[in-house]
């Protein structure tokens, strides 16, 4: 994301703060991938997005406030590439969907370790609350995973437990990628 220029610009006020905000999250997730959630300082963050800290104070109480909002960030961007991946798939057989929501997950952080640092390494080590919300977050995917389950061998709908096995499904992968190992999924 682009820095601002500097003095009169004819920016609204509300883009302006709009940006800043944009940027610190940016800012943090590369602080992450470089030097790790222990590491990471608010004056580290506002280097990287090039805001001064008492502007990250104007937009965050604190550090975590700053990843809890780029963790969502992240969250949604790794939502958005999979639902979409699925959705360019919603012609073909449940299984197929489902391999291209995995390659679409796997290329994106590939291209992007920032993005995989901050949702698979670093969201784990940053204290209190985060374990609830990475919990939630692979949770958020059951309904996208579970959407077009083929029947049970009985024609009956497959039982809710199903979802506990989608949801170990979700976290496997995120482990997959966050230990570094290769994708269970081949690419084709």
């Amino acid at each position: 994301m682009e820095r601002l220029p500097r003095g009169r610009h004819g920016l609204s006020p509300e883009f302006v703060a709009r940006n800043q905000r944009e940027r610190l999250i940016s800012g943090l997730t590369q602080a992450l991938y470089e030097v790790g959630y222990q590491k990471t300082t608010v004056s580290l963050i506002g280097q990287r997005a090039a805001v001064s800290k008492s502007d990250f104070y104007k937009h965050f109480e604190s550090k975590d406030e700053c990843f809890f909002a780029a963790y969502e960030a992240a969250i949604e961007r790794v939502r958005e590439r999979i639902v979409g991946a699925c959705a360019a798939a919603s012609n073909d057989p449940w299984a197929v969907r489902i391999r291209e929501g995995i390659v679409a997950l796997v290329m994106l952080f590939a291209a992007d370790p920032a993005l995989a640092t901050i949702t698979l390494v670093e969201g784990l080590r940053a204290g209190p609350g985060m374990y609830d919300r990475y919990q939630a977050a692979v949770d958020s995917f059951v309904p996208y995973l579970r959407d077009g389950v083929p029947a049970a061998p009985d024609g009956k709908r497959v039982p809710a437990a199903m979802d506990e096995a989608i949801r170990r499904l979700a976290e496997a992968l995120f482990e997959t990628q966050r230990a570094g190992r290769r994708a269970l999924v081949p690419v084709a």
